[in-house]
């Protein structure tokens, strides 16, 4: 499932295919940015509040990722890990098992399940939107998934990367 891109080693993508419960996205795949930001001592989630907003990505927040399987099946989502570790569990229950660190990024497309399975330290998550989506909140479930195989396909892609902007790996990778 993970295929390094050559150009820049820091990029992990993991394509996950929908898995009956799930729907994820068969067209765009889960981006891993390791140490992709060098964080500000004072407030290291406006570090990822600022560059996210910067190359388009809004209505930020800061939090940790829920215990359950859930997705947006109405918006591409962003997660920064501005402090501690969370494993995550992407892609359903046959899925891959990430954990992220401070200045780690991944970055969801829309329909792609995510579950915190752990955590440790003081975790904080700054996570955000391409500008004009806003995220639904859909869990497992027969109605819940016959409508994300409608809308993921309609959400319109990023206009930039969020770490990188809109040169980034994200632009190649999603075919921007």
């Amino acid at each position: 499932m993970q295929s390094p891109q050559a150009d820049d080693p820091r990029v992990s993508t993991y394509a996950l295919r929908d898995d009956g419960t799930i729907p994820n996205n068969a067209r765009l795949p889960l981006l891993v940015y390791l140490a992709a930001v060098q964080l500000p001592d004072d407030d290291p989630p406006s570090g990822f509040e600022q560059l996210f907003r910067a190359n388009g990505w809004g209505a930020a927040w800061r939090n940790g990722v829920y215990p359950f399987h859930h997705y947006h099946a109405e918006a591409h989502e962003v997660l920064g890990v501005a402090s501690g570790s969370v494993t995550v569990l992407f892609g359903g229950e046959g899925g891959v098992t990430l954990t992220a660190n401070p200045g780690d990024v991944v970055v969801i497309p829309a329909g792609v399940g995510h579950k915190r399975v752990a955590m440790s330290g003081d975790l904080c998550v700054v996570g955000a939107y391409p500008r004009g989506q806003t995220p639904d909140m859909r869990r497992e479930g027969r109605e819940e998934r016959l409508y994300a195989l409608g809308a993921v396909p309609r959400v319109a892609l990023p206009v930039a990367d969020p770490v990188h902007g809109p040169d980034g790996p994200l632009t190649e990778l999603w075919g921007l």
